[in-house]
């Protein structure tokens, strides 16, 4: 069959990469793609968020799945139009995808459904939010209710810190619209893991356990960003912390977006916080994750457009799903700056060495300039191994990342260390 695919990032690559190498699918188009991804598919340049583009492209290709990568077209409604011209769609429509799309829709449906997770409040008002987050305390948990990349999400460690954020959101325009209506949450402990899962109707299918690292520094330091690497299987995510997260958290919300005239099929993404009450909700999201995908699709052995296909025909409940022993592990090398301003169209050389270390290299912001290639964006590439360990996989993709040639790239240096700790044990 011929998938399209619409997105441009690590993601999408990994996408593309494990669909060329599945036995159902004969032709991979990608919408816009970038430079890497170009090995793997056929890359068009209509960009993500041109829905209109987007629709005209479909209507040309006749493409037998769509697949929708990003969180930003799903939201735009891409999903409804594409089924509305009879294309088999992997990704949700716009009424599901809002339990991204608004963080505020997202915690109260948690609530109406009784799905684990902290206690919050939602706040326009840049007096009243103050008033909460003095009354609470800190650390204290302040996000942008709208879609920001990953990183409309400040754990305040000071009440100061708190009331910053807050400001910078409401009245100073930090995250623009998204940032219009805040979500204060209390402070959960624990530890963090994402959870992912296929769904396609009443039908949830687990995907393998994952874990990334949203921290910038070393040791989970600094600011949030999108992912700054990511490995799976996940240790801290037992097979009864797994059962626990199906029957608790992703059973229950589909349940409620059902209630709500809301039938998902796409991937289920709940990052959760692993809690001595036991797991809680942390957010949703509506696609796979970024750098989760990496790692997940290195490890995935079953036919990944037969299972895309599948879900977006309702036909899930005949799936099975098969993974690689051992363990994947994504290092994301990002443009030094990120999550702030950054330089763009820096060269960037080594990356055949890196993989004939034993890597894939997934691109992410990279763009083609004169016949090299150059960052484009915040983070840039996805640099996985796969090995019998993830102490291994780290070690190998470390290895390989001595011979990148880009003195203006920044990467973490711990990348998995909570599972090698495990590991160790």
């Amino acid at each position: 069959m011929k998938v399209l695919v619409i997105g441009g990032g690590g993601r999408e690559h990994a996408l593309c990469w494990k669909l060329k190498r599945s036995a159902s699918v004969g032709e991979v188009v990608c919408a816009p793609g970038n430079p890497g991804i170009a090995a793997d598919a056929r890359c068009v340049p209509v960009g993500a968020e041109d829905i209109k583009g987007l629709m005209a492209l479909a209507t040309t290709e006749k493409p037998d799945l769509v697949v929708v990568g990003p969180e930003v077209p799903l939201v735009a409604g891409l999903g409804n139009r594409l089924r509305e011209e009879g294309f088999a769609v992997f990704g949700p429509d716009k009424a599901a995808a809002n339990l991204e799309g608004s963080k505020s829709f997202s915690k109260r449906l948690m609530y109406e459904a009784g799905v684990p997770t902290a206690r919050f409040e939602v706040h326009v008002d840049v007096k009243e939010a103050i008033e909460t987050i003095r009354s609470w305390g800190a650390p204290i948990v302040i996000k942008a209710s709208g879609l920001a990349a990953g990183k409309g999400v400040i754990v305040a460690q000071t009440e100061k810190e708190a009331i910053d954020a807050v400001r910078g959101m409401l009245a100073g325009n930090s995250f623009g619209d998204a940032g219009s209506q805040v979500v204060i949450e209390e402070f959960l402990s624990g530890e963090e893991a994402s959870c992912l899962f296929i769904v396609s109707g009443d039908t949830i299918l687990p995907l393998a356990s994952s874990q990334d690292h949203k921290a910038l520094l070393d040791g989970d330091l600094g600011p949030n960003t999108g992912g700054m690497g990511a490995y799976s299987p996940a240790p801290c995510v037992t097979e009864i912390v797994a059962e626990q997260v199906l029957e608790t958290i992703a059973r229950p919300i589909i349940a409620a977006l059902k209630k709500k005239g809301a039938e998902f099929i796409g991937t289920l993404y709940a990052g959760v916080m692993l809690t001595d009450e036991g797991p809680k909700a942390l957010e949703f999201n509506v696609r796979f994750g970024d750098p989760e995908c990496q790692p997940l699709m290195s490890r995935l052995k079953s036919d990944l457009g037969e299972v895309l296909l599948a879900a977006a025909e309702k036909r899930l409940d005949d799936v099975t799903l098969s993974w690689a022993d051992g363990s994947a592990l994504c290092v994301v090398v990002a443009s030094d700056g990120y999550p702030g301003l950054f330089e763009k169209g820096q060269m960037i050389g080594g990356l055949d060495a890196v993989e004939a270390a034993g890597t894939t290299v997934f691109h992410a912001g990279t763009a083609e300039k004169d016949g090299a290639i150059v960052n484009a964006g915040g983070r840039v590439l996805g640099v996985t191994a796969v090995a019998a360990s993830v102490r291994q996989a780290q070690r190998t993709v470390y290895d390989a990342l001595a011979a990148l040639d880009w003195p203006g790239g920044f990467y973490r240096k711990d990348i998995g260390y909570r599972a090698i700790v495990r590991e160790e044990r």
